[in-house]
């Protein structure tokens, strides 16, 4: 897979044509000075601000408007310097610099030791004016003006935030008047200031949410803490977290504070990668990565605050071989967060679903659609149905039938009811042991940070309530079917009589009410010939799974009311059998498929052996989820399989459960096919495999000399085992006029005659059953096996 990333702001584009027309490009021109046009920062209103250097040896500093899309120069040093950090105030009319002097070689080359290697200022730019000294020092220093409000027309006053590589943050107020149509910093001498953080190892800071996050370390773990600034007060503390991340205090990370000069200096390779990011809903997230010591692997952390656990994943490179690998990035996405190494995978999580596989993506450079997670709900269901039939034989990771149904399912019924998407199942995916190759998860569960605010709103009322639901959340939540599925094999088993008890009767009531109810959505002719049959196991299926997904909902769902519970599971159960019944109309439209399935006397086409593979995957997805199917479904791809398969390939898919003997199919194969070698060969493999009772059933409507003969023996056989050990009492009459010459059947049928003179009647509605036929079958079938002709 190929991701391309459409950029908003290009320096090539967007400033050097602007550069060349005014004369300042020419530095640009030779290779040595490639590096000398970059960003330096980006401010809140989307203002970006670069450096670049002119002809003569010197500094200079735009602005580029990405709404307008013009460009402006701010300010000139004249002289050669690396500019590290720099802002500018809403209003326009300060700028913040912070720069490199000179490096440790030339403060030695120059005799320079007692002037600082560092230097922030502070300048006065409308016009251009004064400038102020904020900081001179030999540590490394961040400026990043405040923009506390949007859109704010003037202000007298300005913010400055000050980071140190010393570990500490400052915050310098800033007062200003206008003078003669300029303006000038009042008091400049003594700028008042306050001190934000101390003993900070790592800083990044939100420009636009106007938060800082920074770690100090405390004993074995990390402590992260938030502060947030205010449109018209100073600034407050809002959060504490303890975190389980080990940071190297030696070398202070700063994340979103301008140009990072780390390729200036000798910083450790293995330098702590850490990122913060907020969603608008409430969620937040750390995002942690450490280069790995195991060559080909990579490791990566998300901490869900929110939501109080962490995952860990560990992936496999697929080319491990690089001879360098950059590190994890990470992007916030709002509602995603997105962990990219460029080359190798994109994993995207969501924010406020993450214990949900089937919302995570995972693509590797190598991807097809199979490496993902699961496909999640969208709106394109035919397109999807389409990709799945073309690509099943290629998804070995997870199975997409089931993902389709399930999270097609959870997205339809949740906006329904609130809280019914913490109660119904989202994926059949349990963890992620086998489903993306190479790749490893690990959850573990983390302290939920602590509030230091009270009446909090936007952002923190929402995190606030997230929390809340953490600590008070029932854990388990979400329906599963282990219960059904034992249910249903236990109810499966049971005899007729049991059958008619009122508990099986209010189930079968419930599968009516399903059927009912989908009868009355779909008013259009059915494609597909399903639905037109009953059937007894995918209704007590259907049944059971309304009994039980009704008393789970009424556990949890209290305040909602049974009449809206009872609408709920009849529109889940019914949207389910709806939903495997629009996947087989696409299939069916796809591959231009008829009714012709039903017609036995020839065989399938190569549109039809697809479909019967679907149908496959279908019933297997089905199997696994303990999902009921339509009505008819068994009875369409077992007829699909007589078609489509050899005889032992049949046999051999029947035996094993794929497909299941039905009396409606049985009932058409037996009486359609007429009776030559191969179609007698197999409809006794057919009817030796079907249950007793549908057996006894089929043979009623089969008028063949071998199936008589093993009606006979049957009813031999049960009228013996009525027997017992009781002894025939007195002679029985001849019953016929003609004595059959053959005594171990005369004495059979004088047996026979006697049991049931003792009112003993197997089959009292075929009365055609008895011993004259049993004798008929006997004897035809005697003749048969001698070759001689039967009259």
């Amino acid at each position: 897979m190929l991701l391309q990333l459409a950029a908003e702001f290009d320096l090539q584009r967007d400033v050097v044509p602007w550069l060349a027309a005014r004369g300042w490009a020419v530095a640009l021109d030779t290779s040595e000075k490639s590096s000398a046009l970059y960003i330096v920062n980006v401010e809140r209103n989307g203002k970006i601000i670069y450096t670049w250097k002119g002809n003569q040896r010197s500094t200079h500093i735009g602005l580029y408007d990405l709404q307008m899309k013009e460009n402006e120069h701010l300010y000139t040093f004249e002289k050669d310097l690396r500019i590290i950090s720099c802002s500018i105030n809403s209003e326009r009319t300060l700028l913040a610099v912070s720069f490199r002097q000179y490096t440790e070689e030339e403060r030695v080359t120059h005799l320079l030791q007692s002037v600082s290697k560092y230097l922030a200022l502070l300048i006065e730019i409308h016009p251009i004016n004064n400038v102020k000294v904020l900081k001179a020092v030999d540590s490394c220093v961040r400026v990043q003006f405040l923009y506390p409000v949007e859109d704010r027309n003037s202000s007298t006053e300005s913010h400055l935030l000050l980071v140190s590589e010393d570990k500490y943050i400052e915050q310098f107020d800033i007062h200003v008047a206008e003078e003669e149509h300029r303006v000038v910093i009042q008091n400049s001498g003594q700028l008042p200031r306050a001190r934000v953080a101390d003993d900070l190892i790592w800083a990044q800071w939100d420009m636009t949410e106007q938060r800082l996050f920074y770690i100090v370390p405390k004993e074995s773990r990390s402590i992260l803490r938030c502060v947030q600034f205010y449109p018209d007060e100073n600034f407050n503390s809002t959060l504490e977290s303890q975190l389980d991340i080990s940071v190297n205090d030696k070398q202070v990370k700063l994340v979103n504070f301008g140009y990072n000069d780390c390729e200036d200096r000798d910083v450790p390779s293995k330098s702590l990668n850490l990122q913060v990011f907020t969603s608008k809903a409430g969620g937040l997230c750390v995002c942690c990565s450490l280069p790995s010591d195991i060559p080909g692997e990579i490791s990566y952390s998300i901490y869900f605050l929110h939501k109080g656990f962490s995952k860990t994943f560990t992936a496999s490179l697929e080319r491990p071989e690089t001879p360098q690998l950059k590190e994890v990035a990470f992007l916030n996405l709002d509602y995603y967060v997105a962990a990219y190494l460029p080359g190798q995978f994109l994993h995207l999580l969501n924010i406020h679903h993450p214990d949900l596989l089937c919302y995570s993506l995972f693509l590797t450079e190598m991807s097809t659609k199979h490496d993902y997670c699961a496909v999640g709900p969208v709106p394109l269901m035919n397109k999807i149905i389409w990709w799945i039939s073309e690509n099943l034989s290629t998804c070995h990771s997870f199975d997409p039938i089931q993902e389709f149904i399930i999270a097609s399912l959870y997205c339809r019924m949740c906006p329904e009811t609130n809280n019914l998407d913490k109660l119904l199942p989202y994926t059949s995916l349990l963890d992620w042991t086998g489903v993306i190759p190479g790749v490893a998860c690990a959850t573990d569960i983390i302290s939920l940070p602590v509030l230091e605010m009270q009446n909090s709103k936007g952002f923190w009322e929402k995190l606030d309530s997230n929390l809340e639901s953490v600590k008070y959340a029932e854990p388990h939540l979400h329906y599963h079917n282990n219960v059904l599925r034992r249910e249903w094999r236990n109810l499966s088993e049971e005899t007729e009589e049991r059958r008619a008890t009122a508990y099986l009767r209010n189930i079968f009531e419930n599968a009516k009410k399903v059927l009912s109810h989908l009868d009355a959505w779909d008013s259009e002719e059915r494609l597909v010939p399903l639905f037109q049959e009953e059937d007894y196991q995918q209704q007590l299926l259907m049944g059971l799974m309304v009994a039980q997904l009704k008393d789970h909902l009424m556990r949890h769902l209290q305040y909602v009311g049974k009449k809206k519970i009872d609408q709920i599971v009849l529109d889940y159960v019914a949207n389910l059998l709806n939903l495997v019944h629009r996947i087989m109309k696409e299939v069916w439209k796809i591959h231009q498929l008829h009714s012709c399935i039903f017609c036995f006397d020839e065989r399938g086409s190569e549109a039809e052996f697809r479909v019967f593979h679907i149908m496959s995957r279908i019933l297997e997805a089905a199997n696994g989820m303990c999902m009921p199917l339509p009505p008819g479904f068994h009875s369409l791809h077992l007829g699909l399989g007589v078609r489509c398969l050899p005889l032992h390939t049949l046999l051999h898919y029947i035996d094993n459960g794929v497909l299941h003997l039905t009396e409606t199919c049985v009932r058409k194969l037996l009486k359609d096919l007429d009776d030559n070698e191969k179609n007698e060969k197999l409809k006794f493999s057919i009817v030796t495999r079907l249950p007793e009772a549908l057996g006894l059933k089929a043979r009623q409507f089969w008028d063949h000399p071998v199936n008589a003969n093993f009606r006979a023996r049957k009813y031999v056989k049960l009228l013996l085992e009525k027997l017992g050990n009781r002894q025939c009492s007195r002679p029985v009459p001849e019953r016929h006029p003609v004595c059959v010459e053959f005594l171990p059947l005369n004495y059979l049928t004088n047996v026979l005659a006697e049991i049931e003179s003792q009112g003993v009647h197997l089959y009292e509605k075929q009365d055609h059953i008895n011993v004259r036929f049993v004798e008929e079958a006997a004897l035809k079938h005697t003749m048969m096996l001698l070759g001689l002709r039967y009259s």
